[in-house]
């Protein structure tokens, strides 16, 4: 990760090349475990025989702001670096745990092949490594001489982000999704109340987490994973929380991605990317994962954006109502459920909705990854729409370069600047023009008004 400052001049933003909040977190970097699972046996390893302290960050995603000022950044495909060195028996593979094979973690990793040149990537050398990734890590950007934390208490999946707001009693309440075919939405509810300028070191660490149950008459609830439902220990539960929330019951989604809290409604939305697993007999990711609530459509390749509301105005509450926000869809292909929801035209096609982010005014920004050949025929490269929560209308912004993901967006201070990520962009590298990057655009009006 990279933590660094910009500044807007005559020539526009910039970077300060020598603030002194210039830095970058590795593989390497020295940080702090927390929460239920710190000390447990199975965290620890030869090179940290108490499980309190781990090296690096991997393949994060989104990271959100808390109102004390550090950032939840969120470990997603961590477990592509892992893989064994372990020689076959007759060709066939290392034999596998059910805890390695529900978080992916594979004898050939994703080819980055971190294992064949450091022990601790190896799985048949340190077979607690990857229980060691996978968290929240709360950053302070603000202090470098500071020590990430990862906060084993809500949870280890492949994290999306962390979407965070008040409720009304002053806890903290973390939304999060887990982005695996038939995984779950997850919230943590914290015990302790937040004041500002106070102390906030319990805030992620006593509490309570819990993995949504959506219901098909628009109601839900959200189930506490606790050792008395799941069987598991309060470290178990932090370690293997996809084993918990399956034990507790909870609906298998289509990839949760990017959660997202309105400021002016209580409300949270999800993105569910897609799922060609939904409905399909003996798909490869073993469980049925039935069709049905938020979830309609079998085979589901352009997703949809599911929106529930807090019973009593609480996002503390353990219970909510449920709807569509939208339905992706291609109308131009299709004259079925898989023509999308009504607020779907032939104006703002998109597919595969991830990314998400409310602004001040509280408008709904949507950042799409996914294809645009086949059925997606019409939706062009991916892109970034605004919608109104309360009329549904949506609306295309902007669209990326060819091969692109856009993802992440924030405003300047004065919300003049809007400033969107876009990542691997380009296709077949390397281009004739030389290698793409991914990068960040500042997005401002002409006439230097507000934007979002």
């Amino acid at each position: 990760m990279s933590i660094f400052e910009v500044a807007e001049n005559e020539n526009g933003w910039a970077v300060v090349v020598d603030s002194p909040y210039n830095r970058r977190l590795t593989h390497n970097t020295p940080m702090r475990i927390s929460g239920p699972a710190a000390g447990h046996d199975l965290l620890k390893t030869e090179a940290d025989p108490t499980g309190t302290e781990s090296l690096g960050t991997m393949n994060n995603c989104g990271s959100d702001r808390t109102p004390w000022g550090t950032y939840l950044t969120c470990e997603e495909n961590w477990n592509g670096y892992f893989g064994s060195t372990e020689e076959r028996q007759d060709q066939k593979p290392i034999s596998m745990t059910a805890e390695q094979q529900r978080y992916g973690v594979g004898v050939d990793g994703w080819g980055y092949d971190y294992h064949k040149w450091d022990a601790r990537f190896d799985i048949s050398k340190n077979p607690n490594e990857p229980h060691r990734v996978g968290y929240i890590v709360e950053i302070d950007p603000t202090d470098p001489d500071s020590t990430p934390i990862k906060r084993t208490a809500l949870g280890r999946f492949k994290h999306e982000n962390a979407a965070n707001t008040i409720a009304p009693d002053g806890r903290f309440v973390a939304y999060m999704g887990d982005d695996e075919r038939g995984e779950f939405m997850y919230k943590w509810v914290s015990r302790d109340v937040y004041v500002p300028g106070g102390d906030t070191s319990t805030l992620l660490e006593e509490g309570q987490l819990y993995a949504a149950k959506f219901h098909d008459d628009g109601t839900g609830e959200w189930l506490a994973l606790t050792p008395e439902v799941t069987g598991m220990s309060k470290a178990e539960i932090a370690i293997f929380s996809r084993i918990a929330a399956s034990q507790a019951g909870a609906t298998t989604m289509d990839r949760p991605e990017w959660i997202a809290v309105n400021p002016m409604a209580t409300e949270g939305y999800c993105a569910l990317t897609n799922n060609r697993e939904r409905g399909v007999k003996n798909n490869p990711g073993g469980d049925w994962q039935e069709v049905g609530g938020p979830n309609p459509r079998a085979e589901n390749n352009f997703g949809q954006i599911v929106r529930w509301y807090p019973d009593g105005h609480d996002h503390a509450s353990k219970t909510f109502s449920w709807d569509l926000y939208v339905l992706a869809g291609n109308p131009q292909v299709y004259d079925n459920v898989y023509a999308g929801s009504d607020n779907i035209n032939e104006g703002n096609l998109f597919n595969s909705p991830d990314g998400m982010m409310f602004d001040s005014a509280g408008m709904l920004w949507i950042q799409t990854d996914g294809d645009d050949e086949g059925e997606f025929v019409g939706m062009g490269n991916n892109q970034m729409l605004v919608g109104d929560p309360a009329t549904g209308q949506i609306e295309r912004f902007l669209t990326g370069p060819y091969g692109c993901e856009v993802t992440g967006l924030c405003w300047s201070a004065d919300r003049r600047t809007m400033f969107v990520g876009i990542q691997h962009p380009g296709a077949g590298f390397p281009t004739a023009d030389g290698l793409p990057r991914s990068s960040i655009i500042a997005v401002k009006r002409d006439d230097n008004a507000l934007v979002g």
